[in-house]
């Protein structure tokens, strides 16, 4: 919660929204979803489902625990979805951002993202982002940063920062397994 400002990725955009206000209405979202679907509650707090927090669970409805969501983030992506980059004749596979978005929004849809660091080398040559992705289960929330960097004359697949965000958000997904496989594909 230091930061006040979080990039919040769901439903395929992104939203800038407080860090506090995040989650307050995320817990407040959950406890109106929950009070709306007990029946054991009295009219009373079907009324005001704001009124006692003691009296409402606190549950999302759209969570799972962490476990199951790392359990499918690490299941090997389709080849159909894999891209190949060449760069200086290295051919490189890669899964391009928004699909990792989907894959984000499928398996943890209480997911969020953003981007803790620009940064330009010394020499003006190139900038290196960092990112951090956070995993929102029933039980906890977890999170993973990585780094991306791009060289500013290099305008091929769009502008630097852009590039450099969009390896470290790949990146920090790997860490939770998303496409870790093609990382390792020659040792098997």
């Amino acid at each position: 919660m230091a930061s006040l400002s979080k990039w919040r990725s769901c439903c395929g955009g992104s939203v800038l929204k407080s860090a506090v206000s995040f989650q307050s209405s995320r817990r407040c979202h959950a406890k109106l979803a929950s009070s709306l679907s007990s029946s054991s509650l009295s009219s009373e707090a079907k009324e005001s489902p704001f009124s006692s927090e003691e009296e409402l669970p606190v549950s999302s409805g759209i969570s799972k625990p962490i476990s199951d969501i790392l359990k499918q983030l690490n299941k090997k992506v389709p080849d159909s979805l894999v891209k190949v980059r060449f760069d200086n004749g290295v051919s490189t596979k890669y899964i391009p951002w928004h699909i990792v978005n989907r894959i984000m929004n499928l398996h943890a849809p209480e997911w969020s993202g953003e981007t803790r660091s620009i940064t330009y080398s010394p020499d003006g040559k190139s900038v290196s982002v960092v990112y951090r992705v956070t995993l929102y289960g029933t039980d906890a929330e977890i999170f993973r940063e990585s780094t991306g960097t791009a060289t500013l004359d290099d305008t091929s697949y769009g502008d630097p920062i852009q590039k450099a965000e969009a390896m470290a958000f790949r990146r920090a997904c790997a860490r939770f397994g998303l496409g870790l496989h093609l990382y390792h594909e020659d040792l098997v």
